[in-house]
């Protein structure tokens, strides 16, 4: 229950404005697909590896079907093709069509029915493995998830992925509950993922699918050593958001940073393109249980956070509309927030804690992410741990999820391993301490967080209304978001952007979609929620037994009928309709 009292009529005008904005974007999204898209297929169909000359196998066959102007009709059909008329798998004609063999363009096109009969094995099985990783980090969630929100996420950046290991087991062992690995700086700039183990990065490590697997398998050691579960984070954003998301779900990632607007406004990629991507990257993440994780953190280190903190809602409240439309459920929805409040301002915490209190509120199944301060982190390591300490506070207070811990030398150089044991010390000795403040806290009515909370509320209702008036991409090149300007023709990744034709064939959303549309889809994300689920669950089926042995005058058998009913339809397969699925635009 919130404790902070807000204007739930401007929660719900938020959200139909939010509703607004993403209808303004569907057609776009549903009328194209991208290279990247089409790379992504490949991969699902088990097309891996490299040519002669070091480039990914998807990259060579999707550029051969882009020059010959057939991407439009989706990879797959093309793919399907060959198999049907050479007897193949599609790993073998990728491999043909690779060492000049097989030319996409000489194939000859075969029959829809054929195509699909012969994808669908090949799709399937990459289904099944991906679902197969997300039951087995289930049983592992079961069996050793003992932390209690918010959780310690820490940050490991060395550029090499052995190094990172030695750094993340390290922080695990100091009590980090959650690894992240960054990225070498600009890989979001990359039109393709580069291939194996890599130990050369700048501010980071690149995302490729054999360090995913490294990482994988040095936090489960770890996690078994030390009797709980250690996550995995990466980055699936840029020009490779959904193969970056497609290599985390075989691995069994447990979070992925996929926001909807973030490499349109820090990185300049394509709107048009960002937007189709984000689509069917997070399909990928819900399908494989992933969280994601948004990046509003990200506008206030361009923009006041005191002045411009109703942007950060707004884009939350878009962020989870559009991942709402790909199938992720609201608690696999990490809504981004930061606290970045100049330190020196009077009642700066009070402010802060109202932001905090207010997100918790709108947004309470959604796995918040809590970002420390960066901003005006000076090289005073001492003042900088006492900010820190704030944080801390402020994220166990108001019941925040994912808490990144903040480092005492920020600003000064890439943290030590001691840094990163005082920053997570820091935390942990204010988590326990402060474990249940919280529940015995209550805000004055009509008090300054109140009216604070509002103020913002206000702001951000009247900031989407504006936007759905006027468009997103319009609002996007007015500055409207982060105080940045981007052009909708311009950015990196236009080139990319296909229009698919009629026929269009990928397999994947449909598979997706028909298992994320059902209720009995309900991923373990976290023991605690699991748990909570279970004794609703039980205290639901306890009040429906009740119902059913003594029923009301006026309830007749009521109840019973309407769960029969649904009963019915679980056994016939049939599925709801879900608003802006993805399972009747064939991407």
């Amino acid at each position: 229950m919130s404790r902070i009292n807000l204007d739930m009529s401007l929660v719900e005008r938020a959200r139909r404005a939010a509703r607004g904005i993403a209808d303004g974007i569907e057609p776009d999204i549903n009328a194209s697909t991208t290279t990247t898209i089409e790379r992504t297929v490949l991969r699902l169909l088990g097309i891996n590896g490299i040519d002669e000359n070091g480039v990914p196998l998807p990259n060579v066959i999707v550029e051969q079907a882009q020059a010959a102007g057939i991407l439009g009709d989706g990879i797959a059909y093309w793919i399907g093709s060959a198999m049907v008329h050479e007897g193949q798998s599609a790993a073998e004609v990728a491999r043909r069509i690779a060492r000049g063999d097989l030319r996409l363009e000489e194939i000859h096109p075969a029959d829809e029915k054929a195509v699909r009969e012969a994808i669908a094995p090949e799709a399937a099985r990459m289904c099944a493995h991906i679902k197969g990783r997300r039951l087995e980090r289930e049983r592992l969630i079961e069996e050793l998830d003992a932390a209690r929100p918010p959780y310690i996420y820490i940050i490991v950046a060395t550029g090499n992925i052995y190094e990172d290991v030695t750094q993340a087991k390290a922080a695990a062992k100091c009590g980090a509950d959650i690894i992240a690995v960054i990225r070498s700086t600009a890989q979001s700039l990359l039109d393709y993922v580069p291939y194996g183990p890599t130990t050369e990065g700048y501010g980071g490590t690149y995302a490729t699918q054999a360090n995913f697997r490294i990482m994988r398998q040095a936090l489960d050691e770890v996690s078994r050593e030390l009797g709980r579960y250690i996550r995995l984070v990466n980055y699936c954003s840029g020009l490779c958001m959904p193969e970056i998301a497609a290599m985390g779900a075989m691995e069994r990632l447990d979070m992925m940073l996929n926001d909807a607007m973030y490499g349109i406004l820090f990185r300049d990629i394509n709107m048009r393109r960002t937007f189709v991507d984000q689509r069917f990257s997070r399909m990928i993440n819900a399908y494989a249980g992933v969280v994601i994780n948004t990046g509003e953190d990200n506008y206030l280190t361009t923009a006041d956070a005191y002045d411009h903190a109703h942007t950060v809602l707004a884009s939350q409240f878009i962020n989870e509309e559009l991942a709402l439309r790909s199938g992720l459920r609201p608690e696999q929805i990490g809504l981004g927030h930061a606290f970045q409040m100049n330190p020196d301002m009077t009642d700066g915490f009070l402010y802060e804690l109202a932001q905090a209190e207010m997100a918790r509120a709108i947004f309470p199944d959604a796995p918040l992410k809590y970002m420390p301060p960066t901003k005006y982190m000076t090289g005073n390591i001492f003042k900088g741990h006492l900010m820190d300490a704030m944080f801390n506070l402020a994220g166990v207070i108001s019941g925040q999820t994912i808490q990144l811990v903040g480092v005492l030398t920020e600003h000064i150089h890439t943290p030590f391993l001691q840094d990163r044991y005082l920053a997570i010390e820091n935390a942990k000795y204010i988590m326990n301490n402060a474990r249940h403040l919280g529940r015995e806290i209550s805000y004055r009515a009509g008090g300054e967080m109140e009216r604070r909370a509002n103020e913002v509320l206000t702001k951000a209702t009247a900031m989407l209304e504006q936007v759905a008036e006027i468009g997103l991409m319009s609002a996007i090149s007015q500055g409207m978001f982060a105080g940045v300007k981007r052009d909708p023709r311009g950015g990196r990744g236009l080139d990319g952007v296909v229009k698919k034709r009629d026929g269009y064939y990928n397999p994947f959303p449909e598979i997706f979609m028909r298992e994320l549309s059902s209720p009995a889809f309900s991923p373990k994300l976290w023991r605690v929620q699991a748990q909570a689920q279970a004794q609703a669950q039980a205290k639901t089926k306890t009040k429906t037994k009740a119902k059913v042995e003594a029923p009301g005058p006026m309830q007749a058998q009521a109840p019973v009928e309407s769960q029969a009913q649904a009963g019915e339809r679980m056994d016939s397969g049939a599925l709801p309709h879900v608003a802006g699925g993805e399972g009747g635009c064939g991407r």
